[in-house]
């Protein structure tokens, strides 16, 4: 696969724009990151109705955003434990709703879980503490960041073997394993460069490198999903990268396994 400099500079530009919005509110924590979590989960929950309800999307996405928005609420106020009966109680009520508007109650359900488990661990992870909070967040970007850029840089480079070509036709083996050696680069930096605990260099290479797994693993599977609605892209609201999940869907994976290691780091009694 040639390297696609058009495409490349497209990215570019859009990472320039949305980027800094995200580092921001980032920075800031609190009801600002709060606030952008938010934001997402609606774009979420929309695109993910016109994939999976085409027909009745607008209620649908009103009805999975309502659910993703409450729980991450609750989060953002401490109530872990009630964010995730929420998501579940969610995901139940508007499976309901969208089988009684004539839609597949089973797919409405599954994406309030699929999108409101790492939306939860992400306001958790930056809740934590000021300092610590921010250093776990940073972490599991530059993460997913940095294996998802060097996957696509590196698969457009040098192409080869594709990985899984049923569901994800451009992915390639030399595109996978420069992902993964980008994420655990990321997470031996990160670990080297911030105060983290008992997180050092090798056991931020190892977390980072599970993540970047974890990114891959994201990617893919919402490549299966795309191929199972249908449909090119989750939506159309970034140019060069396609819809939001389209962005995220690896960060949704890694934020998982970054949130496991801080729950391990506090076990241990360090970092907190």
């Amino acid at each position: 696969m040639a390297l696609k400099i058009g495409d490349i500079g497209l990215r570019a530009a859009s990472a320039v724009v949305l980027a800094p919005a995200a580092v921001l509110a980032t920075w800031a924590g609190g009801a600002w990151f709060c606030a952008l979590v938010v934001a997402a989960c609606g774009l979420l929950a929309f695109e993910w109705a016109r994939m999976s309800a085409p027909r009745i999307w607008r209620s649908v996405g009103a009805a999975v955003a309502l659910a993703l928005i409450t729980a991450v609420i609750a989060a953002h106020i401490g109530q872990i434990s009630l964010a995730l009966i929420l998501l579940v109680f969610g995901a139940l009520a508007a499976g309901l709703f969208a089988r009684s508007r004539g839609g597949q109650a089973l797919d409405a359900a599954y994406g309030v879980l699929y999108l409101g488990w790492p939306c939860v661990l992400l306001i958790w992870l930056r809740d934590l503490n000021a300092a610590q909070g921010l250093y776990w967040t940073v972490l599991v970007f530059a993460v997913a960041w940095a294996s998802d850029i060097l996957a696509y840089l590196v698969g457009s480079a040098v192409g080869g073997p594709k990985l899984w070509p049923r569901f994800s036709p451009n992915k390639t083996w030399s595109g996978f394993i420069g992902g993964l050696l980008a994420g655990m680069v990321a997470g031996a930096a990160m670990a080297g460069w911030l105060e983290m605990g008992r997180l050092n260099i090798f056991w931020g290479g190892v977390l980072g490198l599970a993540a970047a797994l974890a990114t891959m693993a994201g990617d893919l599977w919402e490549s299966a999903l795309k191929r199972r609605f249908g449909v090119k892209d989750a939506g159309n609201i970034i140019p060069g990268h396609g819809g939001l999940l389209d962005r995220v869907d690896g960060l949704m994976f890694a934020v998982v396994v970054v949130a496991a290691g801080r729950v391990i780091v506090l076990m241990l009694g360090q970092g907190a």
